[in-house]
């Protein structure tokens, strides 16, 4: 007889927590085949596939692993191609950047750009303003060549 006889749910309401932490964080899926996993184990249990909690725990590790293993990859390729590379810093090449302080003439300063804020090298005449717009002239390691525009 078994200890908990509907504890099929639990297995469910875990793969749901699971996912929803894969959504809340920038993990790149790894919890998602945690919570698959779980959510499927809580399936097999309700249709009587299982024959207890040693054979659902070496289910849900297997499932899991063979998930991460052979599907990740394939799944990371899939979503990339339908968002644009965020880590292709070539790309910041004239867009349009903030001032975050006064750069003098010359001088570095910070500029901010997509939401975050990056080093950057004022190659104009003249000071740029806090809160001035300037456009990537070209792009250094970390560090933005901006000018005004």
């Amino acid at each position: 007889m078994e200890e908990f006889p509907a504890a099929w749910w639990l297995w469910i309401v875990l793969g749901v927590v699971l996912l929803a932490a894969e959504i809340l964080t920038p993990g790149g899926f790894y919890i998602f085949f945690f919570g698959a996993s779980a959510i499927c184990v809580g399936v097999l249990k309700l249709l009587g596939f299982t024959q207890g909690p040693v054979s659902e725990g070496l289910l849900f590790v297997g499932l899991s692993v063979a998930g991460v293993a052979f599907l990740r990859k394939p799944l990371q390729e899939r979503f990339r191609v339908a968002a644009p590379d965020s880590a292709d810093v070539d790309a910041l090449v004239g867009e349009t950047a903030i001032a975050v302080q006064e750069i003098a003439p010359g001088g570095y300063g910070k500029v901010e750009l997509r939401g975050s804020v990056w080093n950057a090298k004022n190659e104009e005449d003249a000071a740029l303003g806090a809160g001035e717009r300037c456009r990537v002239a070209r792009v250094d390691g970390l560090t933005l060549h901006v000018r005004r525009g």
